[in-house]
C-alpha cells in the first residue's frame, strides 16, 4: 500500500507533465481501437447484405467468376431456361426463380455523366425477381413492364438527383439501351455504396447476355420443413453436378470471403501506422519517466536512506506508468469508436454508405486496446524505472541528478554501432540482389537493424550533428545561439530520444517519396523510349466494348488503331511443362506502339500465322528458344501449336513477361463469341494531325465517359497523379506519428525547463529578458527536430534508395530522389520544432525569478 500511495501522490504532484505522455498513449490506442471498429462495421454491413440477399439455395454456372464468365466477353456465364424448371421439380423446392445479374455495365443520367459509385464499388444491372423482396422493397412507382422501362435504387437516386420518368442509359457488351425510370427501390439492409438497376426479365436477359431464355442464376426457396442442406443435396443430384450448388450460408461465406481479404488489406495497413504511432510515443514515455526519475533523485534517495529497497522504487515508478496507461487507454478506446464513426461519416461523403445503427465494438476491441496500451507504457517506464532502482542513497543525497553510468554509455554506443553496421550491410546486400525476393528479406532486415541501431546510437550521434546545425542556424544569434546549442548537448541521451521519434516518421516518409518519385521516373522513362502510340484508350475496371471500339476505330486522322486483349490460356512447353499465366492477342501495329526490345527473332514476326512470342523469364525458365512450338490451350476455345518467332527482354516495367499473338491467331482457335473484349486500344495519328485527332477522339467516345482517352503526357500526369494520391494517404496515416513525436518534444521541453528552474532564474537575474529566454528555449527545439529531421531523411533516403535497387529489377530503373519534398520537410521540422516549444517557452518567460532561484 505504501508503494501504490507514493505513486499515487508522485503521479497527481506530476499531472501536468503526465498530460502530454497521456494523450500519446490515447491517439496510439485510438487508432487501433478506431480501425478495428470502422473494419468489424465494415464486415457487419457486408455480412448482413450477403445474408439478406443469398437464397436457400443457389444454382449458378460453375465457370462464374466475379463479374463475368472468366472469359473478359462482357457477358456472364449463363445457363439455360430450362435448368429452372428441371430445379423447380425437386422435391422440397417451393419456388425457383431465374435470376440475371452482370457488373459488366455502365449506367448514364441524360448528362450523359456516370451514376456508378466513384468508391469502387459495383454497378449491378439484373431483373427484378421475387427473391428482391428480401433486401428491398419498391419505395415509388412501380417494377419495370418493357424494354423502355428501368428500375433504380433509392441510394443512386438521391447521389445523382434522379427521378420517376428521367432517361438512364445502360452500357453492355451486347449494346447500349435507353430506359425511362418507373421505379425507385429501397434497400432494407445497408448498400454499402452498389448503384443498382432493374429491367424486366426479357431486357435484362437481351440486355446482359445477348439472348432470351438463359439466366445467371437460379433463387430456390425451400418447402417448409426442408433444410438447406437437405434442398442443396437433392438440386445437385438432379442437376447432375453440372452447376455450382451452393447453401445461403455457402452463398454468403464465399462473398464474405471476397470481401474480407480487401478488409484485411485496409486493417493491417491502418494497424501498421499505429503500430509506428506506438513506437514513437515509447520514446515519449521514456523521455518523460526518465526526466522525472531524474528530478525526483533526492527524494528516492531519502525514501532509499529511511528502508525502501531497490524493488520497492522500481514498483512506485512502474506503477506510475500502469496508471498512466490505464488512463490513456481507457480515453484511447472512447476516442477509438469515435474515430471510426468519423471513418464511417467520412466514407459516406466519398460515396460509400455505412450506417452507424450497424456499429460494431466487439468485446475484444477493448481488451486490445487496453492491454496494448497499459503493456507498451509500463515496458517504456521499465528503464527508467530501474534505474531509479539503482541509484544509491548516499549518491542521490550528494547529486542533483541521477549519476551517469559511462560505462553503460559506450556499451550502448558500441552496440548500436554494430546495429548500424549490420543495418548497412543488408541494405547493400539488397541493392546487389539478383533476385527481388532475395532482397526484399535483406530489405526488411537492413530497415530495421538500422533503424534500431540510429536509435541507439542516437546519443552519440547528437553531439556532432546538432554542433554543425548550430553551427550554421544558430551562431548567428550570439550568447542566446550558444546557450541553445548547449542545452541541447546538456543531455545527448535526452535529445537522442527525442530526436529519435521524430525520425522514424519521416524516415518513413523519405524513404516512400524516394520510391513513389523513381517509380513515376522510371515509368516515364520507359514511356518515352517504348510508347510509340500517341493515344491510349482504357476505363479503370472494365474492358472496351464493342461500340466503343467502333467508335475509336472511325475516328478520323488516325493512321491506325490497335487492339489489345488479355487472354486466359495455358501454354505447354516442349519438355511437357505448364504455365496458365495467359497470352496477349494484339494487331500487327502493336509492335509499332510499344518498342519491345527482343533478345532473338523480331516482334513483327509474332503476329504471323500461327507464331507468337515469349519473355526472356519464361524462355529461360523452361529452356524455350526461337523456332520451338508451343502447346497453347486457349480457354473456351481450342488447343493450336504456336512457333516462337521472338523472345522479348523481361528489363521493361512495360508489358514484362507478356507473351504476343495476333488477333488473326486468336480467331482461328476461339470462337467468336468467346474472344475476350480489348483491355486497352492504342492509336497512332497521321503526320501532322495529332491535334485534330487527338479531339476528334475524345468526341468520338463522348457518349462513352467509362473511357480517358490519353495522349503521352496526359497518361504520365495520370500516372504521377495516382502514385501522389497514394503517397498522400500514406503520409495522411504517418502523421499521427508525426504528432505524437510533436508532443514528445514538447514534453521533453516542458520537463527540461522544470528541471533547469533555479538555472532560468539565474539567467533572468544577471540580465537574461524574458525574450532571448523564449528565443532560446525556440532555438534548442528547432535544433532538436532538425536532429531528428536529419537522420530520418538521411536514412530513409538510404531505404528508398536500396528499394529501388529492387524495382529496378522488374524493370523501374530511375532513381530519382524528390529534393523538392526532401528540402521542404527538412524545413517544416523547424517550424515543427518552433510550434513545439510555443507552450514551455511561455511558460519560462513567465517565471518568477525570486522564486525561480530559490528553487532546489
Amino acid at each position: 500500500m505504501t508503494v501504490l500511495k507514493t505513486s499515487l501522490r508522485n503521479f497527481f504532484a506530476h499531472k501536468g507533465r503526465m498530460a502530454l505522455s497521456a494523450v500519446a498513449v490515447l491517439l496510439s490506442v485510438a487508432f487501433v481501437c478506431g480501425t478495428l471498429v470502422f473494419t468489424d462495421t465494415m464486415n457487419t454491413t457486408f455480412d448482413k447484405l450477403f445474408a439478406v440477399t443469398a437464397s436457400d439455395v443457389t444454382v449458378s454456372p460453375k465457370s462464374a467468376g466475379a463479374d463475368d464468365d472468366g472469359a473478359g466477353t462482357g457477358r456472364p456465364a449463363a445457363l439455360p431456361a430450362a435448368t429452372v424448371e428441371k430445379v423447380a421439380a425437386v422435391d422440397g423446392v417451393r419456388k425457383a426463380q431465374g435470376a440475371v445479374s452482370s457488373m459488366n455495365v455502365t449506367v448514364v443520367n441524360s448528362e450523359n455523366k456516370n451514376v456508378g459509385s466513384s468508391t469502387g464499388a459495383p454497378t449491378i444491372a439484373g431483373n427484378w425477381t421475387d427473391s428482391d423482396l428480401k433486401s428491398m422493397e419498391i419505395g415509388s412507382g412501380r417494377a419495370p413492364r418493357g424494354p423502355t422501362e428501368v428500375m433504380v435504387d433509392a441510394d443512386t437516386a438521391d447521389k445523382h438527383g434522379l427521378a420517376l420518368g428521367d432517361e438512364l442509359r445502360t452500357i453492355a457488351a451486347t449494346g447500349d439501351i435507353r430506359a425511362r425510370i418507373v421505379g425507385i427501390v429501397t434497400w432494407k439492409v445497408t448498400n454499402p455504396g452498389a448503384a443498382v438497376v432493374f429491367f424486366d426479365t426479357a431486357t435484362a436477359q437481351r440486355t446482359l447476355l445477348g439472348a432470351t431464355g438463359r439466366f445467371t442464376q437460379v433463387s430456390v426457396t425451400a418447402a417448409d420443413g426442408v433444410s438447406d442442406a437437405r434442398l442443396k443435396k437433392d438440386v445437385a443430384q438432379a442437376l447432375g453436378g453440372a452447376y455450382k450448388v451452393q447453401t445461403a450460408k455457402e452463398n454468403a461465406d464465399e462473398n464474405r470471403q471476397d470481401v474480407g481479404a480487401f478488409m484485411d488489406v485496409i486493417k493491417y495497413a491502418m494497424l501498421g501506422f499505429a503500430g509506428i504511432a506506438f513506437l514513437v510515443g515509447i520514446f515519449l514515455i521514456i523521455n518523460t519517466f526518465s526526466m522525472l526519475v531524474a528530478q525526483r533523485t533526492r527524494e528516492i534517495g531519502l525514501m532509499r536512506a529511511i528502508g525502501s529497497s531497490r524493488r520497492q522504487v522500481n514498483r512506485s515508478v512502474l506503477a506510475e506508468a500502469l496508471l498512466l496507461g490505464i488512463i490513456g487507454s481507457v480515453l484511447g478506446v472512447g476516442a477509438g469508436v469515435g474515430i471510426a464513426v468519423g471513418l464511417m461519416k467520412l466514407m459516406s461523403l466519398a460515396g460509400m454508405n455505412l450506417s452507424t445503427g450497424d456499429l460494431t465494438v466487439k468485446a475484444t476491441t477493448p481488451v486490445v486496446g487496453m492491454v496494448l496500451g497499459v503493456v507498451v507504457t509500463v515496458l517504456a517506464a521499465y528503464l527508467p524505472a530501474r534505474r531509479a532502482g539503482k541509484v544509491s542513497p548516499m549518491a542521490a543525497l550528494r547529486d542533483a541528478g541521477t549519476p551517469a553510468d559511462g560505462r553503460a554509455g559506450w556499451v550502448r554506443a558500441l552496440i548500436g554501432l554494430v546495429l548500424t553496421g549490420a543495418g548497412g550491410a543488408a541494405l547493400f546486400a539488397a541493392a546487389g540482389a539478383d533476385k527481388a525476393s532475395d532482397g526484399a528479406l535483406m530489405l526488411g532486415a537492413g530497415v530495421v537493424l538500422s533503424l534500431i541501431g540510429f536509435v541507439v546510437i542516437g546519443p552519440l550521434l547528437a553531439g556532432g550533428v546538432v554542433r554543425v546545425i548550430s553551427a550554421v542556424l544558430l551562431r548567428a544569434f550570439g550568447p542566446v545561439g550558444r546557450m541553445a546549442e548547449r542545452n541541447a548537448l546538456r543531455n545527448p541521451r535526452r535529445t537522442g530520444a527525442t530526436g529519435a521519434a521524430l525520425m522514424i516518421g519521416l524516415a518513413l516518409v523519405a524513404c516512400l517519396s524516394v520510391v513513389g518519385s523513381s517509380m513515376v521516373a522510371s515509368a516515364t522513362s520507359e514511356l518515352d523510349k517504348s510508347v510509340g502510340a500517341d493515344y491510349i484508350v482504357m476505363a479503370q475496371q472494365q474492358r472496351i466494348v464493342p461500340q466503343a471500339e467502333k467508335a475509336i476505330e472511325r475516328t478520323p486522322g488516325l493512321a491506325h488503331v490497335t487492339r489489345y486483349k488479355v487472354v486466359d490460356a495455358t501454354l505447354t512447353s516442349p519438355d511437357g511443362r505448364t504455365d496458365d499465366t495467359g497470352v496477349t492477342a494484339a494487331d500487327p501495329t502493336y509492335a509499332e506502339d510499344l518498342r519491345r526490345t527482343t533478345t532473338q527473332g523480331t516482334l513483327s514476326a509474332a503476329y504471323g500465322k500461327d507464331a507468337m512470342s515469349v519473355g526472356s523469364d519464361y524462355a529461360e525458365k523452361y529452356g524455350v528458344k526461337v523456332g520451338d512450338t508451343l502447346s497453347v490451350a486457349f480457354k473456351g476455345g481450342g488447343t493450336a501449336k504456336l512457333k516462337v518467332a521472338a523472345i522479348t527482354d523481361d528489363e521493361t516495367s512495360i508489358d514484362q513477361g507478356a507473351r504476343y499473338l495476333s488477333i488473326e491467331t486468336l480467331r482461328r482457335y476461339v470462337p467468336a463469341d468467346r474472344i475476350p473484349q480489348n483491355m486497352i486500344m492504342f492509336a497512332k495519328a497521321e503526320d501532322g494531325q495529332e491535334a485534330a485527332a487527338y479531339t476528334a477522339l475524345k468526341k468520338a467516345l463522348a457518349d462513352y465517359p467509362q473511357y480517358q482517352v490519353r495522349d503521352q503526357t496526359d497518361y504520365k500526369e495520370e500516372l504521377k497523379n495516382q502514385v501522389g494520391q497514394l503517397l498522400n494517404m500514406v503520409y495522411g496515416l504517418l502523421a499521427l506519428a508525426i504528432i505524437v513525436a510533436v508532443l514528445g518534444v514538447v514534453n521533453t521541453l516542458a520537463l527540461s525547463v522544470v528541471e533547469r528552474t533555479r538555472e532560468i532564474g539565474l539567467m533572468r537575474a544577471i540580465g537574461l529578458s524574458r525574450r532571448q529566454l523564449r528565443r532560446m528555449i525556440r532555438m534548442e527545439s528547432v535544433v532538436i527536430a532538425l536532429f531528428g529531421a536529419l537522420l530520418g531523411l538521411g536514412l530513409g533516403m538510404g531505404w528508398g534508395a536500396t528499394a529501388q535497387k529492387l524495382l529496378a529489377l522488374e524493370g523501374l530503373n530511375v532513381l530519382d530522389i524528390p529534393w523538392p519534398t526532401i528540402i521542404g520537410v527538412f524545413i517544416g521540422s523547424a517550424f515543427v520544432g518552433l510550434f513545439a516549444a510555443l507552450v514551455p517557452a511561455f511558460r519560462a518567460g513567465r517565471m518568477n525569478v525570486l522564486n525561480a532561484i530559490a528553487t532546489e
